[in-house]
């Protein structure tokens, strides 16, 4: 187990360059092994996820080799292989391997995904959409066994009940294979979504609508990785690092960011009376702003994301009033709310409404990293705060921002994480 220290009053300034999309990554890995060919990705953000998926992939005989933000997988001596437990538990994109190994070898076995606890997210729309492609699903033992017959999958026509980034991707990467069209409809469209179609799409596949609520997919027999994919940067790293310097900065130069992965959140903080000076791939922010409150309500893309509702928090805290956040999409996403309490921040939730207010007093204590998003909210405001802050469970920020050390440091902000288990053995 991870802990974070953070000395407080601590001003950003300086630059950062985003890393790899996380939502992307954790898609393209479990995606290679369609492959026939070794794959090779580059601006992979070195996270928790990424190796616990490379660990995930030695189980199946698959070689992966990762250094300096480039990553190699060979799926060429794959083996079809049940994938309970371990690893599979602590991510929750784990499941994507259900639609790989089914568009590879026509049968899944995979442990019931975990990853960060924030509230209920059902696999019902993955089923309905594997079911349709003509596979047989059974759940038992906290395991999901989907199988099919001697036809193997073929395409269809699909209607999600509801807009799902893991469904999408999920049943995309099993149609692939499959004999014959699928369409998709009412999907979502995230760039992540996008990216996945590009790199697939690169190897040989026939998708078209990424992007789009309507996805048609021409099933081939064949994927093979000729160019190195570059992933996409990471849209909830920008807006992390923006939130933070427009609430704690003195001129910060975040670089690598699609600007319009982001418009939903930039029209937010221009609302709030945040100086962006934006280019075509980087936005600095001088810092200093006299802040006024601002009401967010998250959505699928194109709205603002989910993702970024607990980033923003420590700069709502700076606006002369109150703020309200409605996450539609995960409303139980409320984790950071006691451990800020904690640090003096005021905000509370009732009936689904986050409030934030004005908070001056703030002061370092120790708190938890409940999940990634809520782990990380809480370093923006350990900044803000007088004294020392500790947080424990910061494994659980590891898992999602990329060499989050290091760009602090680069942000002239001192950070230290400490092994916990590795610092007891020191002590025996």
């Amino acid at each position: 187990m991870e802990k974070m220290i953070v000395k407080g009053q601590q001003k950003l300034k300086g630059e950062v360059t985003i890393g790899g999309a996380k939502n992307s990554t954790v898609a393209l890995i479990p995606a290679a092994i369609l492959a026939d060919t070794p794959v090779r990705f580059d601006s992979v953000p070195d996270i928790l996820d990424v190796h616990n998926l490379m660990l995930i992939l030695e189980r199946m005989n698959v070689k992966s080799f990762y250094q300096h933000g480039e990553l190699l997988v060979d799926p060429t001596q794959i083996e079809s292989v049940p994938l309970p437990g371990g690893a599979i538990r602590s991510l929750r994109a784990s499941y994507y391997f259900m639609g790989a190994l089914l568009g590879r070898f026509g049968k899944a076995v995979v442990g019931f995904p975990g990853g960060d606890n924030i509230g209920p997210r059902p696999i019902d729309q993955h089923i309905k959409g594997f079911k349709a492609l003509g596979a047989v699903v059974e759940e038992k033992d906290n395991t999901v066994c989907i199988t099919t017959g001697p036809e193997g999958l073929h395409g269809a026509r699909i209607f999600f009940d509801l807009v799902s980034v893991g469904a999408t991707i999920n049943v995309l990467l099993a149609a692939v294979k499959a004999k014959g069209t699928t369409i998709m409809e009412n999907v979502a469209r995230e760039p992540e979504i996008v990216d996945l179609a590009t790199f697939l799409n690169n190897m040989g596949a026939h998708i078209r609508g990424a992007g789009t609520n309507e996805i048609r997919i021409q099933g081939v027999d064949s994927l093979k990785s000729m160019n190195t994919h570059t992933i996409i940067p990471d849209r909830i790293e920008a807006g992390t690092y923006l939130s933070f310097a427009a609430a704690n900065g003195e001129g910060v130069l975040v670089k690598n960011v699609i600007t319009e992965h982001l418009d939903p959140f930039l029209s937010k903080l221009e609302e709030m009376g945040v100086t962006l000076e934006i280019d075509e791939d980087k936005i600095y922010v001088p810092g200093g702003d006299l802040l006024a409150p601002v009401n967010i309500k998250t959505a699928p893309f194109p709205g603002f994301a989910t993702d970024l509702q607990q980033p923003i928090t420590p700069l709502l805290m700076c606006a002369q009033g109150k703020s309200t956040i409605i996450d539609t999409l995960y409303p139980k996403r409320t984790k950071h709310i006691p451990e800020m309490n904690k640090m003096g921040g005021k905000i509370f939730s009732q009936d689904g409404k986050i409030t934030v207010s004005h908070s001056t007093q703030l002061i370092g204590a120790e708190v938890e990293a409940g999940e990634i998003r809520a782990g990380v909210s809480l370093v923006g405001l350990a900044l803000m705060a007088q004294g020392t802050t500790v947080i424990n469970k910061a494994d659980n920020i590891l898992r999602g921002y990329d060499r989050i050390v290091e760009k602090f440091r680069g942000l002239s902000v001192d950070l230290k994480v400490i092994n916990e288990s590795a610092s007891l053995q020191q002590e025996l």
